[in-house]
């Protein structure tokens, strides 16, 4: 098991501690918690189910009319 060492500002370190009594944990467990939750590259199901549950959301052609041509992008 890896160990890190962290500075955090006196208000920070109150916060922090005060929310990991609260939580009943120590400030260690506390910190891999949030880390641990920042780490996730997965998309909640709630998410994943957005894409085409609008029925009255607009077609991509209806968001685009009127928006003029695109200029033409330079070659890579």
């Amino acid at each position: 098991m890896g160990q890190v060492t962290i500075y955090l500002d006196d208000e920070t370190e109150k916060k922090m501690a005060a929310n990991a009594r609260v939580m009943n944990l120590s400030k260690s467990k506390w910190i891999a918690n949030v880390i641990r939750e920042k780490l996730v590259d997965d998309w909640p199901d709630t998410v994943r189910e957005l894409p085409g549950s609008w029925e009255d959301f607009p077609s991509l052609e209806i968001l685009r009319a009127g928006t003029g041509a695109d200029t033409d992008r330079e070659a890579l």
